[in-house]
């Protein structure tokens, strides 16, 4: 495969059951669409754990939570683990981010060879409240979303103008100035992360009265599993909604993709307006979905399709068009996919990074492995590990009962077969195939050792709970909101 430019767009939040080429039938995305259409779409990609701070730590190091060690959004990335970044600019290659990274700092050596209006954690220390699990605290910060979510312009819908703007600007000048080594811009959005505020031109295509209501939203329909309910009694979104807001919310959210959806276009076109089409290839993708208000839930932290899920979608130069994957792929498969994309070989430190090329499977040249996402953020009452096993779904809970679903007969996940004694056996397989990639134990027990270590170092649990949490990170030159936050949640 000849090396080729690369230009990688993340979205924050985006769930890809909210995307016309995966599916849906209101959403109005006709730029992702195109692009896939064109290239490969990955069915069934995952985050590596579905919270900012440890998504991206993984998609940037190639390695799990687990192996890293950045647990949440209190324990950023901080250069010290090498990136694909690291590899890019070691290999001569330029590697420019612009947007979003969720990192610890600029002043760190993240890999880049330059980061273009970055927005990093609050103060290099980001949300310690996250780490606070044992118990879990009442977040009343979560209450805003509902207070917030409609019609109207918001900073990151003017961060992501900036973004793209000055991507486009970064696009043109390369053109101008070829070199002879192929690079890498990774693009990095912040919508359609919450605030669910969508300007009038995105909101106004989703009448209120037309957008659906989320699935299992009653309360008969939401699950029971104890880890479920604790996370709502931690992270109390839904307490703000009421159906006018429930909708004001779906509206904006839809918004917010098709604006996302628009800005993609805008980079994809200014590639093909300068004479880059023919030589870059694309990746669109994002650090996590977004529950939606399904089960009641809101954001992320779950390990249910709408939040764990992610679109995948890769064209370019030779790159199959119109194709579907159906193999399971995860964010730490972009650090090979990377490397292979410009022609840069891996180290010798590289080599037992868990993730394998897109490009191999595509090719259906990739072993058989079990891919993995884990949680141990915040709502998250023990830690969480999933993992696909062809068609089942296993979710493995620390001191909690498993879950597990038939992703071909339930796609909706709504029958947990974790405690039928029918499907005994395939739990334990799944366990049995979890347990080849971590140590779920060992795991749960070194995040919270670190996290509580963490927690003395910036004053204890009693003065991070005073000092309340913040519902977003703000962007660049403004600060975050704080709200307060009860001690404990009760469950």
């Amino acid at each position: 495969m000849k090396p080729r430019n690369l230009l990688f767009i993340m979205s924050d939040e985006h769930s890809r059951r909210v995307l016309g080429c995966y599916g849906h039938t209101m959403i109005k995305t006709p730029n992702l669409d195109r692009l896939a259409a064109k290239g490969v779409r990955f069915t069934d990609a995952y985050c590596n754990s579905p919270i900012c701070v440890p998504s991206r730590a993984s998609f940037h190091t190639g390695r799990y939570p687990h192996q890293i060690r950045f647990w949440d959004n209190g324990m950023p990335y901080d250069g010290s683990v090498p990136s694909w970044g690291h590899r890019l600019t070691q290999g001569g290659h330029c590697a420019t981010s612009i947007g979003k990274l969720h990192f610890r700092s600029t002043e760190d050596d993240n890999g880049f060879s330059e980061e273009i209006m970055p927005l990093h954690v609050v103060d290099g220390v980001g949300d310690p409240l996250g780490m606070i699990r044992r118990p879990l605290p009442v977040r009343k910060a979560a209450m805003k979303m509902a207070n917030d979510a409609g019609r109207g312009d918001s900073d990151y819908q003017r961060y992501d103008d900036k973004i793209t703007a000055a991507a486009e600007q970064w696009l043109r000048q390369q053109a101008s100035n070829k070199t002879d080594k192929a690079w890498v811009l990774f693009v990095s959005l912040v919508c359609p992360h919450f605030p669910l505020i969508a300007r009038p031109e995105w909101y106004d295509l989703y009448p209120e009265d037309k957008v659906p209501r989320p699935a299992l939203y009653d309360r008969a329909e939401r699950p029971d599993h104890p880890y479920v309910a604790a996370m709502r009694e931690c992270q109390i979104y839904d307490k703000g909604f009421d159906d006018k807001k429930l909708r004001k919310a779906i509206a904006a959210y839809f918004g917010l993709v098709s604006f996302v959806d628009h800005n993609v276009g805008r980079l994809v076109n200014t590639l093909e307006d300068v004479g880059l089409a023919t030589e870059t290839r694309v990746i669109y993708t994002s650090d996590h979905g977004d529950n939606l208000g399904t089960r009641g839930l809101w954001g992320k932290s779950t390990m249910y399709e709408e939040s764990a899920g992610v679109p995948m979608i890769m064209a370019g130069p030779e790159v199959p068009q119109g194709f579907a994957v159906q193999e399971p792929v995860t964010l730490v498969d972009c650090f090979p996919t990377i490397l292979d994309c410009v022609g840069q070989p891996k180290q010798k430190d590289d080599m037992d990074l868990p993730g394998i090329s897109l490009f191999d499977i595509v090719r259906g040249a990739g072993p058989r492995r079990t891919v993995l996402s884990e949680y141990h953020a915040s709502g998250a009452a023990t830690g969480v590990f999933m993992i696909r096993k062809g068609h089942y779904k296993y979710v493995h809970y620390v001191g909690m009962p498993p879950q597990l679903f038939d992703l071909d007969a339930d796609p909706q996940e709504t029958r947990d077969l974790g405690q039928n004694a029918d499907y005994r056996g395939v739990v334990m397989d799944c366990e049995a195939a979890l347990r080849d990639v971590v140590d779920p134990e060992a795991a749960d027990r070194q995040a919270f050792a670190d996290q509580e270590a963490r927690l003395a170092t910036l004053g204890g649990r009693e003065a991070i709970i005073a000092r309340g949490g913040f519902l977003f990170s703000p962007v660049p030159g403004t600060e975050p909101v704080y709200a307060g936050t009860e001690n404990p949640a009760k469950i």
